[in-house]
């Protein structure tokens, strides 16, 4: 059975924090109202004022921005246990949209119910502020890529990253998960066409660093695919790689 809503943001949380006993007990108790979502739907859009919060549950969902032309770069792909727009609880306007790139249930969280939690539990405050600041190194680590990595190692990178982040929710095994991502949406993360994003991950495959079937992803060679895509998981700061 997937977990709860609660139990994935304690899960989450505590990948990168160290909770008490009565902090678990408060989150378990913050109350989330849950929805599900169909793929390519936006969550909230640049110039929202969102009352609320909104924590992925399942799914696949991007934080993106568009130029004038109308083109698209997505700056971050959010796991289940992520809160993509946790910065709206401080700032008020939006700088960015979220959509669904999957199917996705989500759960919602009143602004004013987590301040309220906040208050009571100031650890819980320091959580999520790491959690922000997590979000910042990942963007850092994408900025490098981009602007320094080809495309064969920029993805190579974006599947060790996203390897390491389901996993820390109990969502990869063995090295294989479930990508539930089109060569359009990797493009756009990636800053590549499709027509390259689908070559390259042909040269992945017929190096033997992985294998694709459907949306399901699993790494063959993980000290290969590392290599390739320069992956150091620090930026990442997991409890479990001694980084907290």
């Amino acid at each position: 059975m997937p977990p709860s809503a609660n139990t994935l943001m304690i899960r989450k949380l505590e990948s990168i924090f160290p909770l008490s006993n009565e902090e678990r007990q408060a989150l378990s108790e913050l109350p989330i109202q849950v929805m599900v979502s169909k793929p390519d739907q936006d969550i909230v859009r640049v110039g929202d004022r969102p009352s609320q919060c909104c924590m992925l549950i399942r799914g696949f969902t991007c934080v993106y921005k568009l130029t004038a032309e109308g083109k698209r770069q997505i700056v971050a792909f959010h796991v289940p246990g992520d809160i993509p727009d946790l910065q709206s609880l401080h700032l008020k306007v939006l700088d960015n949209s979220v959509a669904t790139v999957s199917a996705c249930t989500l759960g919602f969280i009143q602004h004013e119910a987590l301040h309220d939690l906040c208050n009571r539990h100031p650890r819980i405050t320091a959580a999520l502020w790491r959690e922000t600041l997590v979000d910042a190194s990942i963007f850092r680590e994408w900025m490098t890529g981009i602007g320094r990595r080809e495309a064969y190692n920029r993805m190579a990178h974006l599947l060790c990253e996203l390897k390491v982040r389901l996993e820390a929710v109990g969502l990869a095994e063995d090295g294989t998960f479930d990508l539930p991502v089109t060569q359009t949406e990797l493009a756009d993360a990636i800053g590549a066409s499709p027509v390259h994003v689908n070559r390259v991950l042909q040269e992945l495959r017929g190096d033997g660093l992985i294998r694709s079937k459907g949306t399901q992803v699993s790494i063959l060679e993980w000290e290969g695919l590392k290599a390739a895509g320069d992956f150091d998981p620090l930026y990442l700061h997991l409890r479990k790689d001694g980084n907290a």
